[in-house]
């Protein structure tokens, strides 16, 4: 006869335990994470207000059920809705997260920590309208930094897409961690919301891939951060939490979801994922195409009159790349096209620039498109595969190279960084207000419009601002 399980609980697992510590009782005073943080926050809604110019994203805003509304509930920005917290995350991350335009974390596993600010502004604005004293921008900006830091080291060298996982898994933990804490949670209930945000499970890519790639992976983050918001509610209601929830043997998630594998945090938390996060801040691409497209709108000059003697057209990438948006064959929406290295490098080349519309079926039956696609050849560089998961360089290097029929060719182009990487912050800050102003403006009034960027580039008077004061500058 075998010995019975033990039923003695265990201790709360490392990963657990360190999140909810940090979260509960870490100060985040760094100059440079605060500032970066605050022109993500800029760039996040500024990638909103642009979303709302698609139909496609603004008919899945606004309450789960016709005309449920919320007396006081939190705001969705560039609407007239007022939503209770779990679906206004949904709203607001689904907005942010429309175009594939916001900021970007790229390692073992990729993702998109602004995802977060669904859940965290929801929840700020929410406790701002309910009579007491509210946060202050400057909680949201904390938030967002240890956000951005959760799902950034738990990104590190934990590859879960190499299991089959989706990154909205890890918004699910931050956001849950993050708003628990923004709501007054204990260190226990911090625990309680991120181990059942594991024990939700994974979530899987086939929506992001060909030949499943769809529209979901433009609402995934929403509903996953609007799930963290929801395990956090749960836990200040007193939901327990499972201490094992990631190591318990044959059950937890590590054994039942991460194929055996130990879920890790390999440096302390602090503020490096927000130092050093990716701004997409010319165009909207997946961001292993980012420097490919660059290269392309630098040899546009060269070839727009000669396209029709084009050859071949030689992409050298890096290893990511070549596993997530190396695609062939028919693209069948504008998700589908936006997470095809092809085609974002042959817009780059035929029009010399890239915008949300190019993705839309209208442009996308520009025979050119398809006919350069067929052209084109993508190999992996060894050194760019090195330095894309290099702590100290994490570039996202590409380069793109044109052949003709005659023989001749162009030099090869090469961009080892983007510009919204680290190193290009002084180039690519005044490039992002740019984009964060038009948006704006495309939006609101003038007025309406100076008020919200003058309020956002205020540092000291941003952190000082009641949520619920910034989010009324948003409504219509």
């Amino acid at each position: 006869m075998s010995a019975p399980i033990s039923n003695v609980r265990p201790p709360t697992d490392d990963v657990l335990a360190r999140i909810a510590d940090y979260v509960a009782t870490a100060r985040v005073d760094n100059a440079e994470a605060r500032e970066t943080a605050r022109y993500c926050l800029m760039d996040s809604l500024g990638c909103a207000m642009l979303a709302l110019a698609f139909p496609a994203c603004v008919q899945r805003l606004g309450p789960v059920v016709p005309g449920a509304v919320l007396a006081n509930g939190a705001r969705v920005p560039g609407t007239s809705h007022a939503l209770e917290p779990v679906q206004a995350a949904f709203n607001i991350g689904a907005l942010i997260r429309w175009l594939d335009f916001n900021d970007t974390w790229l390692a073992a596993e990729w993702g998109h920590p602004s995802d977060n600010l669904g859940g965290i502004l929801a929840v700020a604005d929410w406790l701002g309208r309910q009579g007491a004293v509210g946060p202050c921008m400057g909680d949201v900006l904390t938030a967002a930094i240890k956000a951005h830091e959760i799902q950034g080291v738990l990104a590190l060298e934990n590859s879960f897409n190499r299991a089959g996982m989706d990154h909205v898994l890890l918004v699910r933990v931050a956001s849950a961690a993050v708003t628990t804490g923004l709501m007054g949670g204990t260190r226990e209930q911090i625990v309680s919301a991120v181990s059942n945000a594991w024990a939700d499970g994974g979530a899987l890519r086939v929506y992001r891939h060909a030949p499943n790639t769809g529209v979901r992976k433009s609402w995934a983050a929403g509903d996953a951060t609007s799930r963290g918001v929801w395990q956090a509610l749960m836990a200040l209601r007193g939901e327990m939490g499972y201490p094992g929830a990631l190591t318990t043997k044959t059950w937890g998630f590590q054994d039942a979801v991460f194929r055996g594998k130990s879920v890790t945090l390999v440096r302390p938390l602090g503020t490096y994922v927000m130092e050093n996060v990716l701004f997409k801040i010319s165009f909207p691409a997946e961001f292993h195409a980012q420097t490919a497209v660059e290269c392309a709108f630098l040899l546009h000059p060269k070839v727009k009159d000669r396209l029709a003697e084009i050859a071949r057209v030689e992409i050298t990438t890096h290893e990511s790349a070549v596993r997530i948006i190396d695609k062939s064959g028919p693209l069948h929406n504008p998700a589908d096209r936006d997470h095809c290295l092809q085609y974002m490098t042959a817009i780059g080349l035929i029009y010399g620039a890239l915008r949300a519309e190019h993705y839309e079926d209208g442009i996308a039956a520009d025979p050119r498109i398809d006919a350069l696609r067929a052209k084109m050849a993508v190999h992996e560089n060894p050194l760019y595969s090195h330095d894309y998961l290099d702590s100290d360089k994490r570039s996202i290097a590409n380069a793109v190279q044109v052949f003709f029929r005659d023989g001749s060719h162009t030099e090869k182009v090469a961009v080892e960084y983007p510009i919204g990487h680290r190193r290009r912050r002084a180039e690519g800050i005044p490039e992002l207000v740019k984009k964060f102003r038009a948006a704006v403006g495309g939006v609101f009034s003038e007025a309406r419009a100076e008020r919200i960027v003058s309020a956002c580039e205020d540092a000291k008077a941003l952190e000082r601002m009641p949520v619920a004061t910034f989010m009324g500058l948003w409504t219509v």
